[in-house]
């Protein structure tokens, strides 16, 4: 993964990150839609910091294990934000870009952690 790549998955994984904020921000003030909202905005906003954390990293080894940190967290999201929908707290079409923006990093995630799994082999 070249410069280039990094520096782009680094501002989608932030912009990840403050849709997630925005998110929290909208939802009503019920005491379910704030429990499922803190959760979302936990782990929205942890994977960013996990994809940063991995670029730091010491090792191949160590580069998977925090892509793969990341991985659980978009996971998680992926979970919260199904939730919201489940629940009719947020309309489906509200929340459709950004469950497909989390499918989308969780691909790129998978990718990434493979090809460098294989190469390792």
């Amino acid at each position: 993964m070249g410069d280039k790549e990094r520096q782009e998955l680094r501002t989608r994984t932030k912009s990840f990150a403050l849709r997630i904020i925005r998110l929290y921000v909208s939802l009503p003030k019920t005491t379910q839609a704030q429990i499922l909202g803190k959760q979302v905005l936990r782990s929205g906003t942890s994977v960013g910091a996990h994809y940063r954390e991995a670029c730091r990293a010491k090792s191949d080894a160590d580069f998977i294990n925090k892509m793969e940190g990341g991985l659980q967290e978009l996971d998680e999201t992926a979970y919260w934000l199904e939730l919201l929908v489940e629940s009719k707290i947020v309309r489906e079409e509200k929340l459709a870009p950004l469950m497909k923006e989390t499918d989308e990093l969780i691909a790129i995630f998978v990718t990434i952690v493979t090809n460098l799994k294989r190469k390792a082999l």
